[in-house]
């Protein structure tokens, strides 16, 4: 490759930050619009659920043809599911293996897909949440923009990336965890560029959820008080109940999906609906997502049975609606699960002492608690709460629970879901999913302590393909020769010419990043 060649690419490098940061207004604004379509279209669904099921309480005879129903678009489901696999349970995982490794993703039908079945499936109250679903719609609104107005493979990323933070942000009112969350969960990892692309996109996608929703809340909690340092005693026994209950999840979640895939496809819908049937019917309060359920936990006084009992249910009814593959996400129902074993905590410590107004504090701290041991994302997990519940007075604890569940799921060498997730659709369908990209663009940084960390570019033996054509330090962007040497947090721009887009990203990773 001549130098001419070099300094063209460095040069469109140098215009890439500006020209993500006006796209990615465009694109947090599209991805804005389809997740506040989606969001109402499932809270419908779900206010529409607990009627039905209340409906048939009191009239049993139409249980029945209930069952009639359920059979028919358990059927209609497990259709929308073979029309498009890319479509089934998060979205997460689907939005990481594009981004990381080049995963085939049709846009459109994934959209029509996830709008469909996601609709119909909130009428029957199952425990799927929104925000995995909101990612990949967001994600694929962006790709829809980037085909058509990006100029090579790394802007296309950025802007599908800044699409999916805007997914979540639009979906819980929460721009500033769905920032972090591009960079520590979808990445892990920083670049400027990245940051650009994902704080214009989130900001434009909050500002039309607002638009529509309001400025209040996700989680208008009515009071937080702020926890005595006196009280931090028990942030040690909450780190360690949600992040267990974190853990159980991780694995609930992967054995149910297991036993799911022992059963025919069309029939796995069709058994989720059915299971639905009697937590409906008998305990009401599980149903949807579990944004009720986390505002219940806040002033819980029916008794720690009833409370422990929800909290099994919800769990149990959450692996059943997700393992079935239909669309839906897992990030409500964990914060739900976290929020009702804090307070169920909660109301072990008043019998110790507690004054019971503490209660709020107590699930709040297990929201993040329970997300972080089981998505391992723990700065989302902090963030994200602050956002939902509008308060920051819990702030410290929040985080100190976080971090204790992070570290009691490390402890347990329990494997991040979505990791986990995108690990069994990589192994499934890997020949059909990955598509060549020789000649891709990727941008990486490199971290302290590294494989080429204080190397010079010829010292390195670079993978086969790979070709080191652009440095970013700082404001200064340097056209590398063998001589030049890498310092930890440099961004390196590598060009592919005959690996696949995975082979490249996975090997060049294991060169900048360190072994975690």
């Amino acid at each position: 490759m001549g130098k001419s060649k070099y300094y063209k690419i460095m040069s469109s490098l140098n215009e890439l930050k500006w020209s993500v940061a006006a796209k990615g207004v465009a694109s947090g604004f599209i991805a804005g619009l389809l997740v506040v379509l989606y969001r109402t279209g499932i809270e419908y669904g779900t206010e529409k659920a607990v009627l039905i099921f209340s409906y048939l309480r009191a009239h049993p005879w139409a249980i029945l043809p209930w069952l009639a129903v359920s059979v028919a678009l358990g059927l209609l489901l497990s259709w929308l599911v073979k029309l498009e696999p890319m479509a089934t349970g998060s979205g997460i995982p689907q939005v990481k293996g594009l981004l990381l490794y080049g995963m085939k993703m049709k846009w459109a039908s994934i959209i029509v897909v996830r709008f469909a079945a996601g609709f119909v499936a909130s009428f029957f109250g199952l425990s799927l949440g929104r925000e995995g679903p909101s990612i990949q719609i967001g994600a694929m609104g962006s790709q829809a923009l980037a085909e058509r107005s990006s100029k090579n493979k790394v802007e296309e990323n950025y802007l599908i990336t800044g699409g999916a933070a805007a997914g979540l942000s639009a979906a819980f009112n929460a721009p500033l965890a769905a920032i972090v969350f591009a960079l520590e969960e979808v990445h892990r990892s920083f670049s400027p560029t990245l940051l650009v692309a994902a704080t214009t996109a989130s900001l434009t996608a909050d500002i039309v959820s607002k638009y529509f929703f309001g400025l209040r809340p996700v989680l208008s909690f009515v009071s937080i008080p702020q926890l005595p340092q006196t009280l931090y005693i028990w942030i040690l026994p909450l780190g360690l109940l949600t992040g267990l209950f974190g853990v159980l999840l991780n694995k609930a979640l992967l054995g149910f999906q297991t036993l799911y895939n022992r059963m025919p496809a069309r029939f796995r819908p069709m058994a989720a609906l059915m299971i639905a049937l009697p937590c409906g019917l008998f305990l009401p309060q599980v149903l949807g997502g579990g944004q009720g359920l986390i505002k219940m936990a806040e002033t819980w006084d029916s008794g720690a049975a009833l409370l422990f009992i929800i909290l099994v249910v919800k769990l149990i009814f959450t692996c059943t609606s997700f393992g079935s593959g239909l669309p839906g996400g897992i990030f409500l129902p964990i914060l739900s699960v976290g929020a009702l074993s804090g307070s169920l905590l909660g109301l072990v410590a008043v019998h110790f002492g507690m004054p019971a107004e503490y209660i709020p504090d107590f699930a709040v701290c297990g929201m993040a608690g329970a997300l972080s041991g089981s998505v391992k994302a723990p700065v989302t997990s902090i963030l994200l709460t602050a956002e939902m519940t509008g308060s920051l007075v819990h702030l410290l604890p929040v985080a100190a629970c976080s971090f204790i569940a992070l570290l009691l799921s490390d402890i347990l060498k329990v494997a991040p879901i979505y990791d986990a997730l995108l690990d069994r659709m990589m192994e499934k369908n890997e020949t059909a999913l990955i598509k060549d990209k020789a000649g891709a663009l990727l941008e990486i940084p490199v971290e302290f302590g590294c494989a080429v960390s204080g190397k010079t570019v010829g010292e390195v033996c670079w993978p086969q393909g790979m070709l080191i054509v652009g440095l970013h330090r700082g404001d200064e962007d340097i056209v590398p020769n063998g001589s030049t040497r890498i310092e930890a947090g440099d961004y390196l721009v590598v060009l592919s010419s005959e690996v696949t887009y995975k082979d490249m990203h996975t090997n060049i990773r294991e060169l900048c990043h360190v072994k975690q």
